[in-house]
């Protein structure tokens, strides 16, 4: 399968009172220079609407659209004189590509993310801020990839934008606020910077010399697309909270996922002392819901720009297989709770001010130490509303280049769209021994997803 560009062309704002401005990208955001994509999977509408009419409400009202989005139709560059990235809003224009995939849905080896979400990602140049790209099937579904950069935003905002074009295309209207996208109002370093020893841990230089090569990464991994059902997942949460405490879905399967792995690792020959049997979980955490004063809080809850930070949990194996999955459900809330966010945001923003001239990798991402699951959770909290006149999306995903040269694996789980139940998908990048033991596991959590679950042809099972 690839997919055949019809047609591309600029779409440029409508409002012409948008005077040009440039956007400095926060130290939040300098983390990650990485593009992704939030991709909108739609069966065929139940009526007789064409892919031609998906194609003439973008070409309608993504100009009005751009208003509330204006840096989206601008340019990342670099600056000429500290070399770091900026964003020029000039209403150079989004990108809007057309394309024809040619097969069915059904056709996608939905279980491998490499046969399906990633085939449907079309190049685009580095400096576009914004590619929406409206992809055709054969069987009358289509595709909606709103590909951006992570300079520009986390997988909230690429949540939001997809909302936000919902509600204007259906209504006319965004309620709630407009989005903002000025980040000179949150996370400014302190004069002078400071921060402590564990925020410096966090990150290491990026050295391609000390790093393994793409050969190794890429026959070390492979990757998955999974199913976990709501019916699933209320089993481990009632196991999870057996101390007296009601485990949240996060943390019942998060505990699940690191006994799994650490009988793994635990029976790995490679590891030959107790003591080097040792693994981690590593929980990419949205500051928007984490940091403490409220009135930040709601001024958040629309913000075009990165929000994102991690937190470690690192335990011996035998001390993960010993504990029952409540104890190892507390060890996950414990790793998640006891950081004070406030303190480490305004530390990570002081350690980018003091090191933002050289290139860093998060240090749990080179594959250094105790073998790393990290996960990362679009937040159910952000209404995943995705219909814009043609029904909700059947998948909701952020898809992200796989980095060749990174040595930890990495889940990312979305909510499923329009289940109220709330069953998850998720994209795994993980070791060949991992999934083996995932997909064999007596407890079939994580299932293999197929076509008929995601189109919504399977059988609940009983």
């Amino acid at each position: 399968m690839a997919a055949r560009v019809v047609s591309r062309r600029l779409v440029k704002a409508s409002d012409s009172s948008i005077k040009p401005h440039v956007v400095t990208f926060s130290n939040l955001d300098l983390i990650n220079d990485v593009q992704y994509s939030m991709t909108c999977v739609y069966p065929k509408p139940p009526t007789t609407s064409e892919f031609s009419a998906v194609v003439a409400a973008f070409e309608t009202r993504l100009p009005s659209f751009l208003n509330y989005f204006f840096p989206l139709a601008g340019r990342i560059v670099s600056n000429p004189s500290s070399s770091l990235p900026e964003l020029h809003c000039s209403n150079q224009g989004a990108e809007l590509v057309v394309g024809d995939i040619g097969v069915e849905l059904r056709a996608l080896n939905w279980r491998l993310s490499g046969e399906s979400t990633k085939k449907m990602l079309l190049r685009y140049a580095e400096d576009v801020a914004l590619s929406v790209q409206l992809l055709s099937f054969a069987c009358g579904g289509f595709a909606v990839v709103w590909a951006t950069n992570h300079l520009v935003g986390d997988g909230s905002f690429a949540m939001m934008l997809v909302r936000m074009w919902s509600e204007l295309v259906r209504t006319g209207t965004i309620s709630g606020g407009a989005p903002t996208h000025d980040r000179s109002l949150f996370f400014r370093p302190r004069d002078p910077p400071s921060y402590g020893r564990s925020v410096a841990g966090m990150f290491m230089r990026w050295d391609p010399e000390r790093m393994v090569n793409a050969l190794t990464a890429e026959e070390s991994f492979v990757e998955r697309l999974y199913y976990v059902e709501e019916r699933d997942i209320a089993k481990l949460r009632a196991i999870a909270g057996a101390d007296g405490r009601r485990a949240t879905r996060f943390e019942a399967v998060s505990a699940y996922l690191w006994k799994v792995f650490a009988g793994v690792v635990g029976t790995s020959a490679r590891l030959p002392g107790a003591a080097e049997k040792r693994c981690r979980l590593v929980w990419y955490v949205n500051g928007r819901n984490r940091l403490s004063p409220p009135e930040l809080r709601d001024a958040l809850r629309n913000y075009a720009g990165n929000v994102r930070s991690y937190v470690v949990g690192e335990a011996a194996v035998d001390t993960v297989l010993s504990r029952p999955l409540a104890g190892v459900a507390a060890m996950v809330r414990e790793a998640i709770t006891a950081r004070d966010y406030d303190q480490l945001y305004q530390d990570l923003v002081d350690w980018v001010e003091v090191h933002k001239a050289a290139k860093f990798i998060e240090t749990s991402t080179a594959g250094l130490g105790s073998p790393t699951v990290a996960q990362t959770l679009i937040p159910p909290s952000i209404p995943a509303d995705t219909d814009f006149g043609f029904g909700q999306a059947s998948l909701v995903m952020p898809v992200v280049p796989t980095v060749g040269r990174y040595c930890s694996s990495l889940m990312t789980i979305s909510v499923r769209s329009g289940d109220s139940g709330g069953a998850w998908i998720i994209n795994a990048y993980i070791w060949p021994r991992l999934a083996a033991a995932l997909e064999s596991d007596e407890h079939h959590v994580f299932k293999p997803l197929t076509a008929e679950y995601l189109l919504g042809t399977a059988r609940p099972r009983l």
